[in-house]
């Protein structure tokens, strides 16, 4: 009986500890208390955020249909079950979830690890998916929640949740359980969005997962909205050239990457692709010359800029 009673006693201790905002359970959140990172209001809430309830087992198809029904998709758990749903381990693994979302034509966008950064996410009108273990180390029990709100003068955080609709709990206990799955959190947006904490190194290879996924033209509009973030992005050049290509638009295919390569010039895909749609074009003299541009250049793609030079001589041989 002592035996049950101590333990007992100590795990109270602990949920007590946690609820106060112990920095060692919840540094993020005591942090908080300090220092708000920029930009960052007091309080939100997504009113209209979409709510399915969800069932055992079933968290992952539910959070992620959440997700994307606020990102403008038309979606219910029960489409989404064979898509992420994996029987065997009776859950969604985080990589089925990004999968999912890409292949309804959204960005799939996973957070740096900050509880800042989720807060942000929110106040910026965006929804959250978030993965927390309510287990231990040896029997975990894995749930995903879509947090839409907070309430920093009450310590809160507002989550669709299980059976529960706007769920609140204290946001260091919310810290607690998400901190032991690396504090795995994504956003879900649709692609003339920008996830206001995105990194652009990091948000290029979501949009670039995007593409290798089929969705060009999804793609093509999400580069085009990582050039308003930021202009002078190779990756978003390149990208937004190779789908415009792909969708038959030469011309813009031609402006992205002879932007490219001015913005970049020392780029070996920038000339290499602009002479490429050089060539689609007809336009062999310049194409020839941007083509020995990129051969000079050197590098590990020099043996495709060669290869792209030996096709445009060809073809002045050969017209």
């Amino acid at each position: 009986m002592y035996f049950v009673k101590a333990r007992s006693s100590a795990g109270l201790l602990l949920l007590s500890i946690v609820l106060n905002g112990c920095s060692a359970f919840a540094p993020q959140s005591s942090a908080l208390r300090e220092t708000l990172p920029r930009g960052l209001p007091l309080s939100a809430e997504i009113r209209d955020a979409p709510y399915f309830a969800q069932t055992e087992y079933h968290c992952g198809p539910a959070a992620l249909a959440m997700a994307l029904s606020s990102a403008g998709a038309k979606t219910t758990p029960e489409q989404l079950i064979d898509q992420v749903y994996l029987p065997g381990r009776k859950g969604t693994l985080q990589v089925e979830m990004t999968a999912a979302a890409r292949r309804n034509g959204m960005v799939s966008y996973v957070l740096e690890p900050l509880i800042g950064d989720v807060l942000l996410e929110i106040a910026a009108g965006t929804p959250v998916i978030t993965l927390e273990n309510y287990g231990v180390p040896y029997y975990p029990i894995w749930h995903y929640s879509m947090a839409i709100g907070f309430d920093l003068d009450r310590a809160q955080i507002i989550r669709h949740s299980g059976a529960l609709e706007r769920k609140a709990s204290p946001l260091s206990v919310f810290e607690y359980f998400w901190r032991p799955e690396g504090r795995w959190a994504m956003v879900v947006v649709s692609p003339d969005r920008v996830p206001v904490t995105a990194i652009e190194s990091r948000y290029a290879e979501a949009v670039i997962a995007l593409e290798n996924a089929g969705q060009i033209k999804p793609a093509s509009i999400a580069y085009e909205s990582m050039l308003r973030r930021w202009p002078s992005s190779l990756a978003a050049l390149m990208g937004r050239g190779n789908t415009a290509h792909a969708l038959g638009d030469l011309a813009l295919a031609e402006a992205s990457f002879r932007k490219a390569s001015v913005e970049h010039a020392d780029s070996v895909a920038a000339f290499n692709n602009l002479a490429q749609t050089l060539l689609d074009q007809g336009k062999l003299s310049e194409a020839s010359s941007t083509a020995e541009h990129a051969v000079k250049l050197g590098g590990p793609l020099r043996v495709r800029a060669q290869a792209t030079l030996s096709d445009i001589q060809k073809k002045q041989r050969n017209p």
